[in-house]
């Protein structure tokens, strides 16, 4: 059981790395630091959209619109955090 948990909790954090190099890249990108037109850092971009787009996309239809500000990526990886401590406290 403990072996389960553990291997849930490190996909959690890896999941919350992913989100947090999705979060610095797409603002690379939007502060044109890297070009898109490179094809290494396009692969990598739409990579990390693809992964982690279908679990941010229900929170963005969720939160209100703060115009340029996305904080969908923060309230994703709080909720990760809470849900990897929860795991935690009910197998004690």
């Amino acid at each position: 059981m403990y072996a389960f948990l553990n291997l849930v909790s490190n996909l959690i954090s890896l999941f919350i790395w992913v989100l947090i190099i999705s979060a610095v890249m797409s603002g690379l990108i939007a502060f044109k630091v890297v070009n898109t037109s490179n094809r290494f850092v396009y692969t990598v971009a739409d990579f990390l959209y693809r992964v982690t787009e279908p679990a941010l996309r229900p929170l963005r239809r969720i939160l209100p619109n703060l115009g340029g500000i996305d904080i969908s990526p923060i309230i994703l990886i709080l909720l990760l955090w809470f849900a990897r401590d929860l795991l935690w406290e009910l197998v004690r």
